[in-house]
């Protein structure tokens, strides 16, 4: 898979549970469709500031996950008791993160949480539903986007199309 940036195609890894059309909270999948980028953020104690709109993960800066408090999908800070994710990691995986406008800013509960572009495990290894890239294609691509930039996201078929099979039975 590939995320098209300008004429340069960035291998991706996508959900678990592919491509979506009808995303809701635990599918493991990916929407489809156009996101708008609305935030940038990034560990300053492991890399530099990748563009003038980035800003720093603190150790304290969790997500929201769950759908039923009232800052669902939002940022939040620690201490903070309801389903959360730590932005501020021991892995690298969220390094540098462009936050999509997936379910935000007004989310609406069992709709799936927030869409992050994040540094992959390695080629291939599917998300949770975010999309994820090499560091070195996130640095650079936080670079060239700026708040307001989409992503647009289309619905791939699974598996490539396959051409019938000849009358002789070999393809």
């Amino acid at each position: 898979m590939g995320l098209r940036a300008g004429r340069r195609v960035i291998p991706c890894s996508v959900g678990r549970g592919g491509l979506t059309t009808t995303k809701h909270e635990g599918d493991g999948a990916t929407p489809v469709g156009r996101h708008r980028l609305v935030g940038l953020l990034y560990r300053p104690d492991r890399l530099a500031r990748p563009a003038d709109w980035a800003r720093p993960i603190l150790p304290r800066d969790l997500w929201c996950d769950d759908a039923a408090h009232s800052e669902y999908n939002q940022l939040v800070r620690a201490p903070f008791a309801p389903g959360h994710e730590a932005l501020r990691r021991a892995d690298p995986l969220y390094d540098i993160v462009l936050v999509t406008d997936w379910n935000w800013p007004d989310a609406r509960p069992g709709r799936g949480s927030a869409i992050f572009l994040h540094q992959w495990r390695r080629p291939g290894f599917a998300t949770a539903g975010c999309i994820a890239m090499a560091r070195r294609d996130l640095i650079r691509l936080a670079g060239l986007v700026r708040p307001g930039d989409l992503l647009e996201v289309p619905l791939l078929p699974r598996w490539p199309a396959r051409r019938p099979a000849s009358r002789h039975g070999k393809d």
